[in-house]
């Protein structure tokens, strides 16, 4: 069960429109709000079945009705101070979602009876998000306050969500209180180690109020009753219950009574004993996890049975995790591959300190090392939905696959026989398992020996160029070789040449025999000879030398082709000025002396007679089918702080820059807000999640009115070309679609 105090998704006034709450059904995912007064005390509830049959009733349906009129006024409530034993038999039925009121009739928490997660503090934990992920101090602080808020503070820098503690009340734990004489060798050495270490609540209080003032969640070990109450009057937002109380009904029932989670270790157990807890769990109605755990120190790989993470998920019906106390930290990596939704490890500066837990524990760096791969691995895990080829392996398919090819010439109307089609490399047309469809199709089209099938061939039309209508100046992305073809139906108010390294070594007069009636622009490459990339940021001053000289070859080549156009305007040269890494993104702070470094370099660039313009890039860009990471003019702020600092313009490529603004959680019309004035041009295309980029215009995640409103307001007449990956392909029918829907809009 989930007590969710964010109550806004849940929430519709009496006054609000029923459509209102038809919205907040449809967002909140949960089928139910609830209706509350204008004060905030409740009216009713109302499910998508209330409407229904609300919209039943109704002669003529009006939606903009207030929600007072269709509320359920008997639906059940239960006092926020209701216990979770006492909510849970409200569950009745349908209803999984249960307002919890103030004394006064307030609503101001949900309760939703879902046993696979639960909320701690800042994060809600289980199935479905990040994995929760504790640094265990224990007593590693050995009695030191001091020493406790600096392990808090490398925690949280090492990448923790939370830090965990122990609570003992001595004489409440231990026969003979804190005596060690009598015992054996092993409670006795214990119990010396807790008479110095041991911090008794009210320091560790002040540990707590750290831990709040630095902003990272707290977990603590009460190790007996006097401890639970301690922690609870604290206001601790979970209790963890060590393996030694597993058996320990008596505890578990008086921490599971104050409602507060419990995350439960399962070292030292046998099935029957987890599953004796698991019902004491279950009755108290308290949300609760269960943590597969080997109670050895250190504990033998060969004992660590990871497998039965899925046994202990069964026997729970709850979030599972992983508690571990082995050497290094690839366990904890492989449990979450295997569903942990937990890992908790222990945390030290020093494993030669005193003391069992220390020799088990991870160091800063070890401890922020494993937080990095196991986001890895959550990332590599995916989904179960069906599988889609990745923008990488689309790259990769294009340069390595089949596809079916014309064997000879074929005329419109022919009838396309078997022995007209070839299977050959690249893999830019058909696949080569659409062949049975396109044998025995009549041409739509005139083809010559070794033109690409492509999925338009196996329709009756194809897409053609046309004269677009726009507000701005637009054209078409081109090389040499295609510039007759995409221009053969339209004149576009100007070409952008995309060049290739090879490009750059071709005499313009080889290519031109008469001067073209439009614009230009040039877009440098990004790869040249020898697998270099153009990078400006560089700390090299060998690779940072010959990036300044590879743009100086765009900018001159650029130049060079003025006499082959009619435009009297400085043609735009648009550039991905660099910033890469290979295997990581770098912290904020470097990045000012990286723009710093592009700066120089763009300094040392003689750009007269051109508009040179700084692409806007992704977080994660694709060079010839891998994934590289980039930390400059991708964050929308630095981007144009380094536009307005450096009095430099910008390429807004729409793609890069939704990429970037879903990666960065920022409103992508925010986004464009603070760019579009530094631009000088516009890449428009469409993007899907973190790095599927060149995506058709009006099949990604852009809005493309608002995008419009946006442009037209802060970047009024800047030219634009349809940035479609492979849209050159069949004569240029990713371009065409894309200037015919962007038509709509601009």
């Amino acid at each position: 069960m989930i007590i969710d105090r964010t109550i806004r998704p849940f929430v519709v006034y009496g006054e609000d429109p029923v459509l209102t709450a038809l919205e907040k059904i449809t967002a909140n995912k949960a089928r139910i709000v609830f209706c509350v007064s204008e004060h905030g005390h409740l009216v009713g509830s109302i499910t998508d079945g209330d409407v229904r049959r609300w919209i039943a009733a109704q002669h003529e349906v009006d939606l903009s009705r207030p929600c007072a009129e269709v509320a359920n006024t008997s639906a059940r409530s239960a006092p926020v101070t209701a216990t979770p034993a006492e909510i849970r038999l409200l569950f009745v039925g349908a209803v999984d979602h249960v307002p919890l009121l103030d004394e006064h009739g307030h609503l101001v928490a949900v309760a939703i009876n879902r046993s696979d997660a639960f909320r701690v503090g800042r994060h809600e934990v289980g199935r479905g998000n990040p994995t929760f992920l504790i640094a265990e101090i224990g007593i590693n602080h050995n009695g030191s306050v001091d020493l406790a808020k600096e392990l808090v503070d490398l925690a949280q820098g090492a990448g923790a969500d939370c830090v965990k503690f122990q609570l003992r009340d001595m004489a409440a734990l231990y026969r003979g209180g804190t005596g060690s004489a009598g015992e054996d060798l092993g409670p006795q050495y214990t119990l010396d180690l807790l008479s110095r270490f041991n911090l008794p609540a009210e320091q560790l209080y002040e540990v707590f109020d750290h831990c709040r003032d630095v902003g990272i969640d707290i977990m603590c070990t009460p190790w007996d009753a006097p401890s639970v109450d301690a922690l609870v009057s604290y206001g601790v937002p979970a209790l963890k219950i060590a393996s030694a109380d597993l058996t320990n009904h008596a505890l578990l029932t008086h921490a599971a009574a104050s409602g507060t989670p419990l995350v439960v270790s399962t070292g030292m157990s046998t099935e029957a004993e987890i599953r004796e807890s698991v019902a004491v769990l279950r009755t108290s109605g308290t949300p609760y996890a269960l943590l597969h755990c080997q109670s050895t120190y250190p504990a033998p790989f060969k004992d660590v049975n990871l497998t039965y993470l899925t046994r202990l998920a069964e026997l729970g019906d709850c979030p599972v995790g992983y508690s571990g106390h082995e050497r290094g930290f690839h366990v904890p990596i492989a449990a979450v591959a295997l569903g942990a939704t937990i890992v908790e490890k222990h945390f030290t500066v020093d494993r030669g300190m005193e003391g069992n837990d220390h020799k088990v524990s991870l160091l800063p760096g070890e401890f922020a090392e494993m937080v990095a791969r196991i986001r890895e691995v959550e990332e590599a895990l995916g989904t179960a939905a069906p599988r889609a080829v990745s923008t990488g392996e689309m790259m990769n398919r294009v340069n390595l696959a089949k596809s079916l090819v014309a064997a000879r010439d074929i005329e419109p109307g022919e009838q396309i026989d078997r022995a007209a089609v070839d299977i050959k490399s690249p893999g830019r047309g058909l696949q080569p398992n659409a062949l049975d469809k396109l044998v025995g199709r009549p041409a739509i089209r005139a083809l010559k020996a070794g033109d690409f099938f492509y999925a338009s061939d196996l329709s009756d039309a194809v897409p053609k160029g046309r004269d677009f209508t726009f507000r701005r100046p637009w054209g078409l992305p081109v090389r040499y070789h295609d510039i007759a073809t995409l221009t053969a139906d339209c004149t576009p108010d100007f070409l952008e040449f995309h060049f290739s390294y090879k490009d750059l070594e071709i005499d313009p007069a080889s290519v031109f025999t008469e001067r073209l009636p439009m614009g230009y622009a040039c877009h440098a490459p990004d790869l040249f000879q020898g697998d270099f990339i153009l990078n400006l940021a560089s700390e090299d001053d060998a690779h940072w030398e010959r990036s300044v000289t590879e743009l100086q070859r765009v900018i001159d080549l650029t130049r060079s082709l003025r006499p082959w156009f009619t435009t009297d305007v400085d043609p735009v040269v648009i550039s991905s000025v660099g910033g890469f890494t290979t295997d990581r993104h770098v912290p904020q702070d470097e990045l000012p002396d990286m723009y710093a470094r592009v700066a120089a370099g763009l300094d040392r660039v003689d750009d007269s007679g051109v508009r040179l313009s700084c692409q806007t890039l992704p977080p994660f860009p694709w060079y010839m089918g891998g994934q590289l990471y980039c930390n400059l003019f991708v964050r929308a702020s630095d981007t144009a702080e380094f536009a307005q600092k450096y009095d430099r313009r910008l390429c807004l490529d729409v793609s890069h820059s939704k990429l970037a603004a879903t990666f960065l959680g920022q409103p992508f019309s925010e986004a464009v807000e603070l760019l579009a004035p530094y631009s000088d041009h516009l890449h428009l295309v469409d993007a899907v999640g973190v790095d599927g980029e060149g995506v058709q215009v009006g099949d990604g995640e852009v809005d493309w009115a608002l995008l419009a409103r946006q442009l037209d307001a802060f970047a009024p007449g800047v030219s634009f070309i349809p940035e479609i990956w492979q849209g050159h392909v069949n004569d240029g029918e990713g371009f065409w679609v894309a200037l015919e829907r962007l038509e709509e809009w601009f």
